[in-house]
């Protein structure tokens, strides 16, 4: 009879866990279904007019200008450490004349975009899904709709161009105040050869190298936009249920979670395809 029990509870907690696994998986192919098709439709109403110039200008200034103080403190700092750990390591094998280009290429590939994206997020992306959420749950967004305005084209178009058309400029700012970052270390700090340290970068950077940072930025702001928004958007979605207070603190968390692990996803498969 024990015997029987325990082959029971074994079987009951194995369907148990085949049916969570089951809602588990209906629920993320649901959810990106329905974040896919909210993308294309921003999109589409992006592409036709009327244009909301006003408001694109109006988030280009929240998402963009009121960035800028952050993107350079974290431009110059982090220029400054790889200046720092460049120097001593590439003193150990003799090629501090590599200095400057290793700071401009670590800047223009990898570094300016993706921590221009992760402060934007911080900043903006938490913000966005915020304001999302609350109209959600303050049913502002059913009042657009009864009102005929369309929620995307009124709440989320502006948004998607602003962060398209901020990011790469925050990137571009963000490279160069880092790369004057590592020029203080190396050359005020440490004595490098200003010469040097500029020749360096003017002979290993190429227009690909620029142009594989502005794509990537390209990319992070749509998923930043995108990702945060949608979030906001479909919060009666989710399927903690949480209305209110509750419910948007805990998808503004999951917003900035998931937006930054796509950001960090995405740089390695933009890098694997344009390198």
């Amino acid at each position: 009879m024990t015997l029987s029990r325990a082959k029971e509870r074994k079987e009951e907690f194995m369907r148990k866990a085949i049916e969570r696994l089951g809602d588990n998986c209906i629920y993320f192919v649901e959810q990106a279904g329905i974040m896919g098709i909210f993308l294309f439709s921003c999109l589409a109403k992006a592409l036709t007019p009327p244009y909301p110039i006003y408001s694109i200008v109006r988030q280009v200034h929240f998402i963009g200008a009121r960035s800028v103080f952050i993107i350079l403190v974290a431009g110059g700092f982090t220029g400054m450490v790889l200046g720092l750990q460049g120097y001593y390591t590439l003193q150990r094998f003799g090629s501090l004349d590599l200095l400057g280009s290793a700071v401009a290429l670590g800047l223009l590939r990898e570094l300016g975009p993706v921590l221009t994206a992760l402060m934007v997020i911080g900043r903006a992306g938490s913000a966005m899904c915020a304001e999302i959420g609350i109209m959600r749950t303050s049913e502002q967004i059913d009042a657009l709709e009864c009102m005929a305005i369309h929620p995307y084209r009124y709440l989320i178009v502006p948004k998607l161009v602003a962060g398209i058309i901020s990011l790469p400029l925050l990137t571009s700012l963000f490279d160069v105040v880092g790369i004057l970052g590592g020029y203080f270390v190396a050359v005020i700090l440490f004595g490098v050869n200003e010469g040097t340290y500029f020749q360096a970068m003017y002979e290993s950077v190429v227009w690909k190298d620029v142009e594989m940072g502005l794509i990537k930025s390209f990319v992070f702001g749509l998923l930043i936009v995108w990702i945060s928004t949608a979030k906001g958007f479909f919060l009666h979605l989710d399927r903690n249920g949480a209305y209110g207070a509750e419910g948007v603190s805990r998808i503004t968390t999951n917003a900035v979670v998931l937006a930054s692990v796509a950001i960090l996803a995405g740089d390695y498969v933009l890098s694997a395809v344009l390198l």
